[in-house]
């Protein structure tokens, strides 16, 4: 095996690795993070508490925080559309490189019907990820689910 080959496969390989193992609404380490009751809140599909422990924490300096904030809003029981795009344009306004952003902005502009945008936040999150991960899969799944459908949004099933 050429030297190059295994300094990719013991060196490069596990770093890169590493930061897909990462929420896809975290650029940032979660350990002893604030957002945890949040992550704890969307994970039970209570988008009311996650909202409110959000807006407890009140953190918009934190594009983790907007993340999470338009994907709540999103997700609620009455979704609130226009609120999720502010704050998903605030995170990627902090974080140009925020996969989650990039990818559940994406998904709300597939529900809005708007597949230019949402082909552009496909496009962005190709050059934002380092190799293959999981937001971008999932987005490009989503964009070819609305293309099938007649350009309707199709949730994941």
């Amino acid at each position: 095996m050429q030297y190059w080959s295994k300094l990719f496969l013991f060196l490069i390989l596990p770093l890169a690795m590493s930061g897909l193992a990462a929420a896809a609404d975290s650029a940032s380490d979660t350990v002893n993070d604030t957002l945890t009751p949040v992550r704890t809140q969307i994970a039970a599909k209570n988008w009311a508490g996650a909202i409110d422990e959000l807006k407890r924490i009140n953190d918009p300096s934190s594009a983790d925080w907007n993340n999470l904030m338009g994907y709540s809003l999103r997700k609620s029981k009455t979704p609130d559309l226009v609120g999720a795009e502010k704050f998903y344009n605030e995170a990627l306004r902090l974080n140009p490189k925020h996969r989650g952003a990039l990818e559940y902005s994406g998904e709300l502009y597939l529900i809005l019907g708007d597949l230019a945008r949402a082909e552009q936040r496909l496009a962005a999150l190709d050059k934002a990820c380092f190799m293959p991960c999981d937001e971008y899969t999932d987005l490009k799944n989503a964009v070819a689910r609305y293309k099938a459908a007649g350009n309707k949004y199709v949730a994941a099933p």
